[in-house]
């Protein structure tokens, strides 16, 4: 009984030890993030913290000066159809390499991941060798083409790890039903599949809005994202609109993850009863 006590005074000893690790870790990592937003509030007219007094001039100076909201509206302008693309892309390949039988399908994979894999700037440099043939420097397109270069392993990743998890059976029982293959997959594959297409949708658009050194490359002084627009900003005048600009990506991302989770929350609950109710 004195080792089955002393056992669980150590179990109990080390959950304490991990808990205070796990939260030191966290506070290291959220304490920059919310440094950054109080000084996006500061009333003094460069960086400095704590401030001396509460302002909401930044915001105001962020949505006033051309230089930033043309960057922002450039941002989006990328943001949706290179996540949108993305995701069709990144959806179609990981159920052809999940479900089909394509020969060397792992080192096809392998090479679907390499832009996260191999270092942004080659990547990067890559495609600005290519684009100078083929004049796609410092156009819209271009930049939407290298996001979606840089977004597609994310959402072949997620999309992928959805497929592995879930029961082909289902969708051999819809077969053997007589359903073809479009409408097997429309009413079993799709509502099984669509949390995780919502994630890897929303992770390419984080990462397509946070994208830089693709963008330094392509963009140019007409054609520049937020992201660049905040390089620019950092390297030459360091006032608080650039912790304004800061604040609102990370409270993007931070929307985006917490919409992902609610989604899949939902569909995890009602797609197995819709998917009854359709067998």
């Amino acid at each position: 009984m004195r080792g089955v006590a002393m056992r669980g005074d150590g179990m109990d000893l080390w959950r304490r030890l991990r808990a205070g690790i796990c939260v030191v870790v966290a506070l290291y990592l959220i304490a920059p993030l919310a440094i950054v937003v109080i000084i996006s509030f500061s009333a003094a007219a460069f960086l400095q913290f704590p401030p001396p007094g509460l302002s909401l001039r930044w915001y105001g100076n962020l949505f006033n000066d051309p230089a930033w909201t043309d960057s922002l509206t450039v941002s989006l302008e990328i943001l949706v159809p290179s996540a949108t693309l993305a995701t069709l892309f990144g959806t179609a390949a990981a159920l052809a390499l999940v479900r089909g039988r394509i020969p060397g399908a792992s080192i096809i994979g392998a090479m679907l991941m390499l832009p996260i894999i191999v270092p942004a700037i080659i990547t990067a440099a890559a495609l600005f060798g290519v684009y100078r043939g083929l004049g796609l420097n410092g156009t819209l397109t271009g930049l939407v083409i290298g996001h979606v270069v840089i977004t597609l392993p994310y959402v072949v990743a997620t999309v992928s790890s959805g497929l592995k998890t879930m029961d082909p059976r289902l969708e051999d029982a819809a077969s053997t039903l007589g359903a073809p293959p479009g409408i097997a997959f429309w009413r079993i594959t799709l509502p099984l599949l669509l949390p995780s297409i919502l994630s890897g949708l929303l992770f390419a658009a984080v990462a397509s809005f946070d994208e830089l050194i693709v963008s330094l490359f392509v963009s140019t002084a007409r054609i520049r994202p937020v992201a660049v627009q905040m390089w620019s900003n950092v390297r030459g005048d360091v006032d608080p609109t650039i912790a304004a600009i800061a604040s609102l990506c990370f409270a993007f991302a931070f929307l985006a993850l917490l919409a992902e989770g609610m989604v899949r929350r939902r569909l995890g609950t009602e797609g197995p009863h819709q998917t009854e109710g359709q067998l």
